[in-house]
């Protein structure tokens, strides 16, 4: 099993929907099983959002990052 990432930018031109494109094109979206949007939250809190999965919905987690690891809100 294997971890890859891509960066995002913003897309100003963009005036409705998610103004963020993938650096790199959508290559890497291609290839992956799963896709999670990674983003920061308020206090401290960061959400998960599942956007592209075979076999589950679309959904979002909020978690927090700790000295001990990951914590679910």
């Amino acid at each position: 099993m294997g971890l890859v990432t891509n960066q995002v930018m913003s897309n100003p031109a963009v005036f409705f929907g998610d103004p963020t494109k993938p650096i790199g094109g959508n290559i890497v979206g291609h290839t992956a099983t799963f896709r999670l949007y990674l983003r920061k939250s308020k206090g401290g809190k960061r959400i998960a959002r599942l956007v592209d999965s075979p076999n589950l919905p679309e959904g979002e987690a909020p978690f927090i990052v700790e000295e001990a690891g990951l914590k679910s809100c």
